[in-house]
């Protein structure tokens, strides 16, 4: 499978499920969206019939508001059918603006940022005690932190050597108010990790090759956790949207919609 390809893919079912519903956090959806497709379509031992199969890995997507990605890839690899995102975010819809564990394929409701990778310390820890063979995944959004909660699981991991355990900082370096650096200064993020016992790899993080290696890495350390700094732009492979806070959670018009659908299209055929 081309997953560059893929990525342009999901992009643009990201597109068309935000302007259908006229609601989504678009920016985020398109920034994490080359992580999402490398863990769900190679990396990851998830499959849509085996949610209930305990050697699964396991996947937390801790910055909940860029849901529409994750959606859009599960329906995709089958965990529902396509159709039924055409409810999304309506009155009674189960698919709602934030993971909800109601759904084939999602292990835990998120959306209150800073809770994600605690219980993924807890399930990791969880791996090791009932001897099982399965690996975490936990995807946090840079603005996310701020959260001290985050490093409270930061501090768990490396006490605990976790090495089933991989963490992703979405460093897109924009949240809902500005950039990260103007809200919460985050420079230094692999110094800060380090110090708390983790190995810390740093990536171009909209580049899927990168992106695999280094969670091949990840598996192949023993004796402590991974986190993956992955430098990546909000609003990637929209050239309008691209770093621009103010479409964290905006919605887009007609034109903007052609223009982005053309612009996924053209980017895709560079891969074909």
């Amino acid at each position: 499978m081309n997953l560059a390809m893929k990525a342009c893919d999901i992009r643009k079912a990201v597109l068309q499920l935000v302007h259908a519903a006229g609601t989504g956090h678009i920016g985020g959806d398109l920034s994490v969206t080359d992580i999402l497709v490398d863990l769900y379509y190679k990396q990851m031992n998830v499959q849509p019939d085996q949610m209930d199969n305990p050697d699964r890995d396991r996947f937390i997507l801790s910055k909940g508001h860029s849901v529409e990605a994750l959606y859009c890839i599960l329906a995709d690899r089958g965990f529902f059918p396509r159709e039924e995102l055409q409810t999304y975010s309506q009155f009674g819809s189960k698919y709602i603006g934030h993971p909800n564990n109601k759904i084939n394929g999602i292990e835990m409701n998120t959306g209150s940022l800073g809770h994600g990778l605690s219980v993924g310390v807890g399930m990791a820890l969880a791996a090791r005690m009932d001897q099982r063979s399965y690996r975490v995944y936990a995807v946090m959004g840079d603005g996310e932190m701020a959260e001290g909660s985050v490093w409270e699981a930061v501090m768990a991991g490396g006490h605990y050597r976790l090495d089933n355990l991989t963490a992703f900082v979405e460093r897109n370096r924009l949240q809902i108010s500005g950039t990260t650096e103007e809200v919460m200064s985050q420079e230094a993020q692999e110094n800060r990790w380090a110090s708390f016992g983790w190995n810390v790899l740093s990536i171009p993080g909209n580049d899927i090759e990168a992106i695999d290696h280094a969670v091949e890495l990840a598996k192949h350390t023993k004796g402590k956790p991974t986190v993956i700094i992955a430098n990546t732009t909000k609003g990637c492979g929209i050239s309008f949207m691209e770093n621009q806070a103010g479409w964290h959670h905006r919605v887009p018009d007609a034109d903007e919609f052609a223009a982005g659908i053309r612009e996924l299209d053209m980017r895709r055929a560079q891969y074909e």
